[in-house]
Order: C-alpha cells, then sequence, then structure tokens
C-alpha cells in the first residue's frame, strides 16, 4: 500500500501544472498520485497522460465529465489506495524536502502501530507581488511531534484555521464518515476539512512549510471579485456546513468551540461579501442567511451572534456596513488572504 495519496483536481491547467506533479514525485514510490482531469478543453488530458506513462507506478489520470472542483476531490478520494490522503491544487504545489519529511514521519509512526487519524502541517501564501510570504503555523495551539487529542490543543487563532492546504487525512476516515462534495460549486474545500473533524480523534503537528498556496490570477476562485460573483455558492456552501453536524452532540468542548467559530467564519465571509456588494437584492440575501440559522438553529445562531465576527456583521445602516468593510480590509493585510 501507498503511504500517500496526492489528488490533483485539474480544469484547463496546462499552464501551472506540471510543477505541482513535479513537487510531488520527489515523494517517490511511496506516493500515489491521482490528476483528476475535469474535462479539460486544453492540453491537460495530454499533460496528464504523458506523465503517467512516464511514471506508471506513480501516476494514474483519471478523466471525466466537468463536474467541478468538488466532483474532482471525489474522484480522486473514491479511487485512493494510500493510507493518507492529500489534495494539491493544479496551480498550488509542495515543498520537496517537507514532503520527504512528513513522509518518513508517517513512516515511523505507522511501524509504531500509532498512526494518527489526522496530520496536519504549515503552509505558505506564494502570493503574487508579496515581498514576504506569509507562513500559516500552528506553534503556540498544538503540541509538536507526537500524537494528541482535541483536548490538548491550545487556543488557535484566526490565522491558525485548519484548512484543506493544511491537512492530510487518513483515507479510510474519509471514506467511512461519508464525504461527497456538491458538483459545479466553488468553495468545497472548507466542507472537506470541516466535515470530517469529529470523526478524528489522534492528530499530530509537524512544524515544516509543505504546502504552498498560489494567489494573484484574475480568475481566481479567492479573489474578492469572483467571491462576490460566486456569493450564491458561498452561501450554499455555508449552510451544508451548518447541516452536516449538529454541534451539541460532540463531546469535545474545545473541538465543538473550534466548529462553532468556524462557522462564524464562513458566516462572516458570506455577510462580508454580500455588504460590499452593497445592492438592495444581496443585502437581502445577508438577511436571509441570518435568518436561516437562527430558523435551523436558534442555540448555535445565538452562539454564532455574539461571536465578535458576527456582532460586527449585524451593526445597522451604512456606518455599520462601513464597519464591516473596514475591518475585512484590515484582516486581508494581517492574514495575507485575497
Amino acid at each position: 500500500m501507498k503511504l500517500l495519496t496526492a489528488a490533483i483536481p485539474c480544469y484547463n491547467s496546462q499552464e501551472y501544472m506540471s510543477h505541482a506533479i513535479e513537487t510531488l514525485l520527489t515523494g517517490g514510490d511511496e506516493i500515489e498520485i491521482i490528476i483528476v482531469n475535469d474535462g479539460s478543453v486544453d492540453n491537460t488530458r495530454k499533460i496528464a497522460e504523458e506523465y503517467q506513462a512516464k511514471y506508471p507506478d506513480i501516476i494514474r489520470v483519471i478523466n471525466q465529465e466537468n463536474g467541478g472542483h468538488g466532483e474532482a476531490v471525489n474522484t480522486g478520494l473514491a479511487n485512493a489506495t494510500g493510507l493518507y490522503f492529500k489534495v494539491v491544487d493544479s496551480d498550488d504545489w509542495v515543498n520537496e524536502t517537507a514532503l520527504r519529511q512528513i513522509m518518513d514521519r508517517i513512516k515511523d509512526l505507522i511501524s509504531d502501530g500509532s498512526s494518527p487519524d489526522l496530520f496536519l502541517a504549515n503552509y505558505v501564501y506564494e502570493k503574487v507581488g508579496a515581498k514576504r510570504k506569509r507562513v500559516i503555523n500552528y506553534r503556540g495551539a498544538m503540541p509538536q511531534d507526537r500524537i494528541f487529542t482535541w483536548d490538548e490543543i491550545m487556543h488557535l487563532r484566526a490565522s491558525q484555521n485548519i484548512l484543506m492546504h493544511s491537512t492530510i487525512y487518513r483515507t479510510k476516515l474519509l471514506k467511512d464518515c461519508g464525504i461527497k462534495l456538491p458538483k459545479h460549486t466553488f468553495y468545497v474545500d472548507n466542507i472537506f476539512v470541516y466535515q470530517p473533524l469529529p470523526y478524528v480523534k489522534t492528530l499530530y503537528y509537524m512544524d515544516v512549510n509543505l504546502y504552498r498556496y498560489f494567489i494573484g490570477r484574475e480568475d481566481q476562485s479567492v479573489n474578492e471579485q469572483v467571491m462576490i460573483k460566486r456569493i450564491d455558492q458561498q452561501i450554499r456552501i455555508t449552510k451544508i456546513m451548518i447541516e452536516s453536524h449538529d454541534l451539541t452532540q460532540i463531546k469535545s468542548k474545545k473541538l465543538r468551540n473550534y466548529m462553532i467559530k468556524y462557522l462564524a467564519m464562513m458566516m462572516t465571509i458570506s455577510s462580508v461579501f454580500l455588504i460590499k456588494e452593497g445592492s438592495e437584492e444581496n443585502l437581502a440575501k445577508k438577511q436571509e442567511l441570518w435568518d436561516y440559522l437562527k430558523n435551523y438553529d436558534r442555540k448555535l445562531y445565538k452562539k454564532i451572534k455574539s461571536h465578535i465576527l458576527g456582532r460586527s456583521m449585524n451593526l445597522p445602516g451604512k456606518f455599520g456596513r462601513r464597519i464591516v468593510e473596514v475591518g475585512y480590509n484590515i484582516s486581508r493585510k494581517i492574514y495575507g488572504f485575497n
């Protein structure tokens, strides 16, 4: 069995996919790379199949009709044979040294019979034009270089949310929890990282900078104007996440509080972009989203609304909307997103 399956969802990725593939190939024979060609109309399929022909014991190509990023991840997971599973987007890449360090550590943990459900590492914002690359790590919040549980985690700062970039899940856990990402919808990475969390019993954090998260293309899904244009999809993802778990049934208080904080972030993101667009239609959508949460789970609504992010999203009038925009711009500079 392979130690790690890396799935690369590709849609018209001919300009940059080779970089992602080449960095993953440094994992050697212990890595499985599944390239999912999601209905591309450029040379993506040709490039992928050339790599498969060159590395038949490492690389598999799966061609499918376009189903969106989530469906490509679904396909990668369904075909994964590695003990662990990681998604690497085709315009991102991994650090080769960190990859080898992590794979060696996973091998050691397996040999001790104590491999964790979730392996975490740092990620780096590779933002075009940024003089300084921002590294997101979990120092001070998580024990390092040993297996631990949710109850051993300290306070996770806003910049320390657990994202797809930092996660390597046990493949069986993902399959057993029945995760299924929606088709033709952006921002599904939030579901991917959030839904499995209650199934995770043991974690391991290694302080190495593995994932390189590229930000800078104008058509990228996290571009601010693109996010505003696709706000209905962001709202859909947020509602799916709200419905995915009854948080009162989660035994670990620290995990429960973290998941509430994550939902507060999702509500904030949707609200911010609806406010920034500013039309009466989108302001009505913001109110509808908060009403939805209130009607679905009043206790959760109160907790999220009392959260500092939730309070700021519901300040009235133009002054309140201006406060939201200022806060958003400050956060963007601090955390390096968009």
